[in-house]
C-alpha cells in the first residue's frame, strides 16, 4: 500500500460533518446528514449484480467528443464503445440534439442500458456569461454567485449537460499563475463560502430536478500552490499548510452536498494528487465521509508517467485508482488494463465494485434512467433570457473593484468619478470595443456577438460626444494608434482607458512571468497623461496586475476584470454613477513582480518591519525582513475596495477582556461589534470585514485571519451597528500536534474595510 505523504489518522477539520440532504441549506437539526442520492442503494446493487467487469470498468471511462484541453492521445470508435457499456461519461458533447443522439446508442444499443453522463467546463455562465470567478468572488456576496450558478444549470442542462466540472476551489496566493482567474483568490474562509455557494447554485435543491448540474470541487488539492506560477509545476507545502488554506474550500464544498471531486495535475509534496491515497482516501474518504465519485483531470493518469511514479500505462492505472480516482478522463487506461489488472489480483474486484456504485449512485440521483433524453426545443426559451442578462449586469457590477479615485480639478474640483453627464469623452484603448475579450476565459457556449462592449454602450449614451481611438494592441510594440489617441485625448473633457489582457492571458496555461500590463500599453498610458487629461483607467484582466506607476499618475482605476456579456451597460452605468462600485479585492495586488507570492494573511517574521504590528515603531534598523528596492506592502490589499462615498469606523468592542479556554471549548463566544457609519453624501455599500490575530500560540499564527464579514448598503450619515461572533470553530487551528484544537492566546480582532486597517481590541484567552 501506498505510504502516506503526511502523517494518518489526525483529527477531521472542525467543520459540519456529513452531506446535507438539502442541498440549498444545511439540514435541520435532528435531520438525517446523509445525502439525498444514499437512498437509492437498492437499486445500485440490483445494478451491480447484472453487471460483467468490462462493463463496470466502462462506467468508470470518460471521452471527450468536442474540444481539447490537453494532449489527444485517444482515439477510439465512441459508438462501438456505447454500444457495449464501454463508456460511463463524455465530455465536451453539447447541444440536445447531439447529446441525445449519443444517450440513444446508450439507452437503446447496450445490454443493460446505463444511461451516459455528459459533463462540460461550465465556469462563469453558460450562454448568458457572466464575470470570471475572480470578478465573481470580488462581490463578496455568495447568494449572488449562486444565483449566476444556478442560471448557468438552468441553460446548460437544456443542452444535455448534467455535469459541470465547476467549481475550481483552488486557494492562489501567486498572480502569475493563469487559473486564478477561476477561483475566489487567497483566502480559505472566502473561498468555502463561494465553493458551497456555486455548488448549491448548480445543484439546486434536488438532483433529480432536470435543471440541476452536478458540480465537481477542483482541483483537488494543492493545485494553486504551483511553484514558480507556472501551471503544471510542482507543489510543496506542509501538512499544516495543506490542511488550513487549501483543504477547508473542498471541505466546505464537500459539506454543501458536492457530488464529485477531481484530482488535479501537480505533484503534492512528492506524490501526484491523481495518485495520492493520504488526500484521496485518507482526507477524502475517511474523514470526510465524502460518497461522491472522483474523476482526474484530462489524462491526469496518464501523466503519472512523466511525472516519474509509473513507467507504462498499466501502473499509472493501479496506481491511480487505488489512491482513489474511480472516473479515467480520457487517458483510456482504465479500459485498457483495469480487467486484467483484476484477473492478476493487483486490483480487487470489490475495489472496482466500489467506485462503479458511486457513479451508478448519480446518475440514478440525477433522475437520468427515467429522462435520459432532452427536450431539443428547450434551449432557445431559457438562453439569453431576460432575467439573465439582468442578473449578468448586476453581477458585473457588483465585481468592479474602485482602487483608486482621486481628485481631478479640471472635472468640477471633486472625484473624478463618477463622471458628470454632458462632459466629453475619450475612449481609448484595445480592449473598449473587444466584444471577445469581455467574455474572459472558460465562456463556455458565450458568443462574442452578444455582447455589448464599452465603445456600444458609451456610444448609446454620449452620441456624439465620444470620441473613439483603439491607440494599440494588447500585445504589440506598435505605436502606430498613439498620435490619434493623443488627439482624441486632448479634445475630450476626460479620457477613459480600457486596457488589460486578452481573455486568452488568464486561464489554463496561461502564466505570465511578468504581470504588468502587457506590450506597450503603459507607454500609451504614460503619452496620454502627458495632456494632463483626467484619466479613469478601467483594467480588464483575469489576475492582479501590477499598476504602481499607474496608480501614482492615473487618477481614477477601476479593475473591471473580464466582465461577461454586459460588460459595456454594468460600466456604462457605474462609470456614470448609476451604479456604485461595491466590489472588494481577493487577492491582493502587489506593487512590483519581486514581491511575489504576496498575501494578506502570511506569517510573521522574528525581524518585522514597522507596520506589521500596530505597537511596533521604526527604528530604521537594517537587519530586517524588508527590500531594499521596494515596500513589503502590497499595493492594493486584500479586502481593498472604494465607492463614491466615505464610510468610519468605531472603535471594535469586545464583550469581555479574558475568557477562559474551557468556556471556549464548551461552546461560548466572544461577542464583537462595530458602528460602520455612511460619512460622505451618497448612498453606498461597505463590507465590514472581520479579522482575528493570536499570540501565544503552540505555532505561529497569520498576522491576520478573515473570520466573517457583513455589506452594507447605507444612506448618507446613516450609521448600522455590525455584530459578530468568535468562538471554538473561529479560534481552532491545527497546533504543534496537529490537532485541530483552540488555545490559550492572546487575541486581537478588527472590524475593518480591508486587510490593512483598523485598529483591533484586545482578548485574553486564559488556560
Amino acid at each position: 500500500m501506498q505510504r502516506s505523504i503526511f502523517r494518518t489518522g489526525l483529527v477531521a477539520l472542525s467543520l459540519t460533518s456529513g452531506l446535507c440532504v438539502n442541498l440549498s441549506r444545511s439540514a435541520e437539526p435532528g435531520a438525517p446528514t446523509r445525502p439525498d442520492w444514499l437512498s437509492h442503494e437498492d437499486r445500485v446493487e440490483d445494478l451491480l449484480k447484472q453487471m460483467t467487469l468490462e462493463e463496470k470498468v466502462g462506467q468508470l471511462v470518460q471521452f471527450s467528443n468536442g474540444t481539447a484541453t490537453g494532449p489527444e492521445n485517444v482515439k477510439v470508435d465512441q459508438d462501438a464503445l456505447l454500444a457495449r457499456g464501454g463508456i460511463g461519461s463524455i465530455f465536451n458533447a453539447t447541444g440536445a440534439k447531439n447529446t441525445n443522439a449519443m444517450q440513444r446508442v446508450a439507452m437503446e444499443k447496450s445490454r443493460l442500458k446505463i444511461p451516459l453522463l455528459f459533463g462540460l467546463d461550465v465556469i462563469h455562465g453558460y450562454r448568458t456569461t457572466f464575470p470570471v470567478p475572480l470578478g465573481l468572488a470580488a462581490t463578496w456576496d455568495p447568494a449572488l454567485v449562486e444565483q449566476t450558478a444556478r442560471v448557468a444549470a438552468v441553460e446548460a442542462s437544456a443542452e444535455g449537460v448534467r455535469w459541470t466540472f465547476a467549481p475550481m476551489v483552488d486557494i492562489a496566493r501567486d498572480p502569475r499563475w493563469g487559473r486564478i482567474m477561476e477561483g475566489a483568490g487567497e483566502d480559505p474562509y472566502l473561498g468555502g463560502l463561494f465553493a458551497a455557494a456555486y455548488v448549491r447554485g448548480f445543484q439546486g435543491k434536488d438532483l433529480s430536478d432536470p435543471t440541476s448540474l452536478l458540480a465537481c470541487a477542483k482541483h483537488y488539492v494543492g493545485y494553486g500552490g504551483a511553484e514558480a506560477g507556472r501551471d503544471y509545476n510542482s507543489v510543496d507545502m506542509s501538512e499544516r499548510m495543506l490542511r488550513e488554506i487549501y483543504l477547508p474550500p473542498f471541505r466546505a464544498a464537500a459539506d454543501a452536498g458536492v457530488g464529485t471531486f477531481m484530482s488535479a495535475f501537480n505533484s503534492l509534496s512528492g506524490v501526484p494528487t491523481s495518485a495520492n491515497h493520504f488526500t484521496l482516501t485518507t482526507v477524502l474518504r475517511d474523514e470526510w465521509a465524502f460518497k461522491g465519485f472522483v474523476v482526474s483531470d484530462w489524462t491526469s493518469i496518464a501523466e503519472l508517467i512523466p511525472h516519474g511514479i509509473a513507467l507504462d500505462g498499466r501502473t499509472a492505472a493501479r496506481k491511480a485508482f487505488a489512491a482513489g480516482v474511480d472516473m479515467d478522463m480520457q487517458a483510456n487506461l482504465y479500459a485498457t488494463h483495469l480487467p486484467k489488472l483484476v484477473g492478476d489480483g493487483k486490483v480487487s474486484a470489490a475495489a472496482v465494485d466500489e467506485s462503479v456504485r458511486r457513479v451508478l449512485r448519480m446518475k440514478i440521483a440525477l433522475g437520468l434512467f427515467e429522462k435520459p433524453y432532452t427536450d431539443e426545443s428547450l434551449a432557445e426559451r431559457v438562453e439569453l433570457a431576460s432575467d439573465h442578462v439582468q442578473l449578468a449586469r448586476r453581477a458585473a457590477e457588483a465585481s468592479f473593484v474602485l482602487l483608486k479615485n482621486e481628485r481631478a480639478r479640471p472635472i468640477d474640483g471633486g472625484p473624478v468619478l463618477p463622471l458628470s453627464e454632458g462632459k466629453t469623452v475619450a475612449l481609448i484603448g484595445p480592449l473598449a470595443d473587444s466584444a471577445e475579450d469581455m467574455l474572459g476565459e472558460w465562456s463556455c457556449k458565450g458568443d462574442k456577438k452578444d455582447v455589448v462592449t464599452l465603445r456600444t454602450s458609451l456610444a448609446e449614451r454620449l452620441k456624439d460626444r465620444l470620441i473613439y481611438a483603439k491607440g494599440t494592441d494588447v500585445r504589440t510594440d506598435s505605436r502606430a494608434g498613439f498620435e490619434e489617441a493623443i488627439e482624441a485625448a486632448k479634445k475630450a473633457d476626460v479620457v477613459i482607458m480600457a486596457m488589460g489582457e486578452h481573455r486568452q492571458m488568464s486561464g489554463e496555461a496561461a502564466s505570465r512571468s511578468k504581470i504588468d500590463l502587457p506590450g506597450n500599453q503603459q507607454e500609451l498610458v504614460k503619452a496620454v497623461a502627458g495632456t494632463g487629461k483626467p484619466i479613469v483607467l478601467v483594467v480588464f484582466s483575469g489576475r492582479p496586475l501590477t499598476l504602481a506607476w499607474e496608480a501614482e499618475h492615473v487618477g481614477a482605476i477601476l479593475q473591471a476584470w473580464h466582465p461577461g456579456a454586459q460588460a459595456g451597460p454594468a460600466l456604462s452605468r457605474t462609470l456614470f454613477g448609476e451604479a456604485s462600485p461595491a466590489g472588494r479585492l481577493t487577492a491582493t495586488f502587489p506593487r512590483s513582480l519581486g514581491q511575489v507570492p504576496l498575501y494578506y494573511n502570511h506569517f510573521k517574521t522574528g525581524r518585522p518591519i514597522h507596520g506589521e504590528d500596530d505597537d511596533e515603531k521604526d527604528t530604521g534598523f537594517r537587519f530586517n525582513s524588508r527590500y531594499i528596492d521596494e515596500k513589503n506592502s502590497p499595493l492594493f490589499p486584500f479586502g481593498w475596495g472604494l465607492t463614491y462615498t466615505t464610510f468610519t469606523y468605531s472603535p471594535v468592542k469586545a464583550s469581555a477582556e479574558t475568557i477562559s479556554l474551557a468556556d471556549i471549548n464548551a461552546g461560548k463566544t466572544i461577542n464583537v461589534e462595530g458602528t460602520v457609519t455612511n460619512s460622505g453624501g451618497r448612498e453606498g455599500t461597505e463590507v465590514a470585514q472581520l479579522y482575528i490575530r493570536q499570540r501565544g500560540t503552540s505555532v505561529v499564527r497569520p498576522v491576520r485571519e478573515l473570520k466573517g464579514f457583513e455589506r452594507l448598503t447605507l444612506k448618507p450619515g446613516e450609521s448600522r451597528v455590525v455584530r459578530f461572533e468568535i468562538g471554538r470553530e473561529q479560534l481552532a487551528f491545527w497546533n504543534i500536534d496537529m490537532k485541530h484544537e483552540a488555545e490559550a492566546a492572546e487575541l486581537a480582532v478588527w472590524i475593518a474595510p480591508h486587510a490593512a486597517a483598523g485598529k483591533p481590541a484586545m482578548v485574553r484567552i486564559t488556560d
